[in-house]
């Protein structure tokens, strides 16, 4: 990822209040342009909104990150409510105005316990946004891998502004972040955006790198665009956080608005990413082939690849989902072919005891096993590249058998590309719908440098840095892996030397040290 000068990340906004409540707050266009003019919220006489009493969220609405917690330590962590921003006053008794603060179950308002009264119809309201609608010239672009649901994020924020705001100048930018500069760009409407929801891919295009910060925001300003809607991964989100942290330096009206994006559901923080369900549907087609398959020849292993880098998410769910699956293999459970314990042995015991399995391995598992030839070579991206576990899997269980002298069929199905390239089903679609609006809605309101992302089921908006900060990941010591060894009935495959704990932050490191994560 290349720029001219990386600005230095700035700190993030934390908000204390009583009981150990924090606020991890979104900055704000105000931050570094104090005194900018305010515009009616075009939501207020929008009558599709208007009669929805509750629509508006309160500036200060926060949603909790965990909602578990112990009597102890009861708060914790916060992120902004996302939502059409409201400020709402009433006339107290005393002659003063004390805002309202209009709670949910779910969400808290500055470490408050308990719900105070609902503002009502006659008290006065205010709805401002910091764009003026003829003023917005926003731009979108998509970056990275492809994965469910991209055109509708894409629809829905051209959609979004244009009905909700009556923003008409939404611009395009093709091909990923390099179409910033190389002058790739097509104006967005709703009409030109009516049906790609129903199609797979990105009709912007997209791309792997191309990334240098200077340029991007050079383009930005040259084009006189004020709204950036950046759609991608943890590495697209990371550039995104640097065109920020530029455009605040250089003091430019501009909100720049993340979407994350992963077909792998490995961006922290948010409970799921677009695309996910879809995905984990979809990978069901590949594992019911490798079922039948295995079913109808003797011993007969069925053994399907699905998308997983990192993080085996989209295995383990899809295996869940299956109830077909005799074995999963993810890149946070190390697993050892030879020996008692080992992925052979238990092959064998299934095969003499069924006829059959079915095995679904991540494309990041068992990484350690393979060659060290090309750990070191990675994609445009950044990301390292990975040798075909599938591939060589496949051909280590014929090489055991074959000298085993056990006669065994085995059917490869790898899925991959088609898993990601297909159209968003009907709940990732909403789920797309919900994120580009609240996405818009921030913007408009001001807010820039934040992801918008589900936590804890409400929408938030999120500091880039908690989205770049790790990656998210299995964890094998939590209860949906003891679901899954439950359900597949697969040993651990971790040999006694291993001992896996739980650190601070979730994710399990492992004192054997063949394996790394």
């Amino acid at each position: 990822m290349a720029s001219a000068a990386l600005p230095e990340i700035s700190k993030p906004k934390i908000v204390d209040g009583p009981g150990g409540y924090v606020l991890e707050d979104v900055p704000h266009l105000t931050d570094y342009i104090p005194d900018l003019p305010t515009y009616p919220n075009p939501l207020q006489d929008n009558p599709a909104y208007s009669v929805v009493k509750q629509y508006f969220v309160h500036v200060d609405d926060s949603v909790p990150q965990k909602v578990v917690v112990h009597k102890d330590d009861p708060k914790g962590i916060h992120f902004r409510r996302a939502g059409a921003r409201q400020k709402a006053s009433i006339q107290g008794i005393d002659g003063d105005k004390t805002c309202s603060r209009q709670l949910n179950q779910d969400s808290m308002h500055l470490g408050q316990p308990t719900s105070p009264p609902i503002v009502g119809d006659d008290d006065l309201r205010e709805a401002l946004v910091y764009f003026h609608s003829d003023d917005v010239h926003a731009c979108i672009v998509t970056c990275g891998g492809l994965c469910p649901g991209l055109n509708t994020v894409v629809r829905e924020i051209v959609c979004g502004l244009h009905h909700m705001y009556g923003v008409k100048k939404v611009l395009g930018i093709d091909g990923g972040y390099k179409g910033f500069y190389a002058k790739n760009t097509v104006y967005l409407n709703p009409k030109v955006v009516n049906d790609i929801h129903k199609r797979g891919g990105t009709i912007l295009g997209t791309s792997r790198g191309g990334h240098d910060t200077s340029k991007i925001v050079d383009s930005i300003q040259d084009r006189g665009i004020n709204q950036v809607y950046i759609i991608g991964g943890d590495g697209t989100q990371r550039g995104a956080a640097l065109i920020f942290e530029e455009i605040r330096r250089r003091g430019l009206k501009v909100s720049v608005a993340g979407i994350p994006k992963t077909i792998d559901n490995d961006i922290p923080v948010i409970d799921k990413s677009f695309g996910f369900d879809t995905a984990v549907e979809e990978a069901q087609r590949a594992i019911n082939a490798a079922h039948v398959e295995s079913e109808s020849f003797e011993n007969c292993i069925g053994l399907v690849k699905l998308m997983g880098r990192y993080s085996g998410f989209i295995a383990m769910y899809a295996t869940l989902a299956s109830r077909d699956v005799d074995c999963c293999l993810i890149p946070e459970s190390p697993f050892y072919l030879e020996g008692p314990g080992g992925l052979f042995e238990y092959i064998e015991k299934r095969l003499k005891e069924d006829g059959h399995m079915v095995i679904v391995i991540a494309e990041g598992a068992g990484q350690e096993l393979l060659s060290q030839s090309i750990q070191s070579t990675t994609d445009a991206s950044g990301n390292k590249l990975l040798q075909d576990v599938g591939l060589w899997i496949s051909q280590s269980i014929k090489d055991h058998f074959s000298k085993q002298k056990m006669p065994i069929n085995l059917k490869y199905i790898d899925p991959t590309y088609m898993i990601r390239a297909v159209p968003s089903n009907a709940s990732d679609n909403v789920y797309c719908t919900l994120l580009a609006q609240s996405a818009v809605h921030g913007a408009m309101a001001g807010y820039t440098g934040f992801t918008s992302g589900l936590v804890n089921g409400r929408h938030t908006y999120i500091p880039f840095n908690r989205i770049i900060e790790k990656q998210n990941k299995v964890v094998i010591t939590d209860r949906m892996w003891a679901r899954l060894l439950s359900s597949t009935n697969q040993p651990s495959f971790l040999r006694p030397s291993t001992n896996l704990f739980s650190n601070e932050n979730g994710s399990q490191k492992s004192l054997d040290k063949r394996v790394t994560h």
